[in-house]
Parts: C-alpha cells; sequence; structure tokens
C-alpha cells in the first residue's frame, strides 16, 4: 500500500482554536472476535461513565458542550445530530451495555468512554486516496453504515473524506461503509478529538492508551501523531 497522506484543512484550527486530533496509525495487525479481558475493560470502562455523568445533566459537561457548540456553529442541531462521544454516553447512561463489535473497535470505545472524548477509526488497506478533515462544499458522496443510499454533505459542514468520498459526516457524528474495520483489516487509524477544554496531552495520552491496547490484543507495529495548528499533516506509513 502506498503511504497516503492525512491532513487537517487550516481553515478548521482558525474557527476552532485549540482542537487537536490524535492519530494512532497501526499496521499489520490481527483483528478478530474480543477476549473476555477485553470485553472486561469495555464494561469497567461503562461503569466509569455511569459513575461520574447523570444522563438529566449530560449537556452541562464542559467536554459534551463543547461539541454541541461546535456543530452548531456548522449548521448541525445538537439535539438532532450527536457527536460519537454524547451518543455514547447517551447509551450508557441509559443502562444499555454496548455490543461487542471486534477488538480493534472495542479498544476504540473502551479509551473514548475513559477519556470521555469522540474516537473513530477507519481501516487503511482499502484507500485509494489520501484522506482530510474540512468543511465540505456539498458535493461530496456519503453511503452511511447500513444503507446503499447516497447522500451529500451540507456545505460548510465538517467530513472526514478520502478525495470527494464522505467517510465520516458531521464531524464524529456518523461512518461510511468504505472504512469499517472489519475482522479482515490488517491496517487502521484511530482519530481521538480534543477541543477546549481538553488538552492536547490528554488527547495524546488516550492515543497511547490506545495504541498500548492494540500491542496488547492485535499485535502489528503502530505510532502515534498529533495533528494541530503547527503540524496539521501527516502521512500513513508505518
Amino acid at each position: 500500500m502506498n503511504a497516503r497522506s492525512y491532513r487537517i484543512q487550516a481553515e478548521l484550527f482558525e474557527r476552532f482554536p485549540g482542537y487537536v486530533r490524535g492519530v494512532v496509525v497501526a499496521h499489520g495487525v490481527a483483528n478478530g472476535s474480543s477476549p473476555d479481558s477485553l470485553v472486561a475493560l469495555l464494561r469497567h470502562a461503562e461503569q466509569s461513565v455511569r459513575s461520574r455523568l447523570d444522563l438529566e445533566r449530560l449537556t452541562d459537561d464542559l467536554r459534551i458542550k463543547a461539541w454541541r457548540e461546535a456543530y452548531r456553529s456548522f449548521g448541525a442541531k445538537p439535539s438532532e445530530y450527536r457527536s460519537s462521544i454524547e451518543a455514547m454516553a447517551r447509551r450508557v447512561l441509559r443502562g444499555d451495555p454496548l455490543p461487542t463489535i471486534n477488538a480493534l473497535v472495542d479498544i476504540g470505545n473502551v479509551v473514548s468512554l475513559r477519556h470521555l472524548l469522540s474516537a473513530g477509526g477507519h481501516a487503511i488497506d482499502v484507500l485509494s486516496s489520501d484522506i482530510e478533515l474540512r468543511f465540505a462544499v456539498g458535493s461530496e458522496t456519503f453511503v452511511p453504515f447500513g444503507s446503499r443510499e447516497t447522500e451529500h454533505p451540507l456545505p460548510g459542514e465538517v467530513v472526514f473524506v478520502e478525495g470527494d468520498v464522505v467517510l465520516t459526516r458531521r464531524w464524529t457524528w456518523r461512518q461510511a461503509d468504505h472504512t469499517l474495520i472489519l475482522p479482515e483489516t490488517t491496517a487502521i487509524e484511530f482519530n481521538i478529538d480534543g477541543l477546549p477544554p481538553v488538552a492536547p496531552q490528554e488527547v495524546l495520552q488516550a492515543c497511547h492508551e490506545l495504541a498500548a491496547l492494540i500491542t496488547q490484543h492485535c499485535g502489528g507495529i503502530n505510532r502515534v501523531e498529533l495533528l494541530a495548528k503547527e503540524h496539521p499533516a501527516m502521512t500513513l506509513a508505518p
């Protein structure tokens, strides 16, 4: 696989000062069902959310509030379109255990819940073009997970794209089928997003925890980078 590039549009850092995205890239991983020890970590992470947060006051949490304000700023009603971490936290606080999908996906959910940070993973062994987080122009195409219908993002919406193919709409909201992490996936990248008041150091800490769990449960070679205003691009090479 060629070493694809990964970039965040400069305008995003201008519109959202202090925003950072931690990235974990892993190659040569062996994915599969989660062992009991990893499922136990997921259940423990769920319980930690229940001990810290209350469903009725969830939107008062500063981390959740930051995402709601960001979504509102590009025209997405936060009560209709929820960031991945708010949607996951709501489910957990309702008492619904998260399903175990596969080891890599479950690892991402463990770290996301531990730190109350949006985290999303993509298979990169299926990429044919570079990837970018940017504002949409509106002509991009998106086929959401579980659907065959093609959608187009709204102009100005934050999208994660491979060329003009949308991999995730509304920043951290919904993922496409194309780069889903599957049992046969051998190379991945995980994004962990931080908006103030989250400090870049915590995003890095979460990334290193995620990388360690990948090594423990799936092997391979991984590395961590922090994309920020001063460092907006990287490669996906091992």
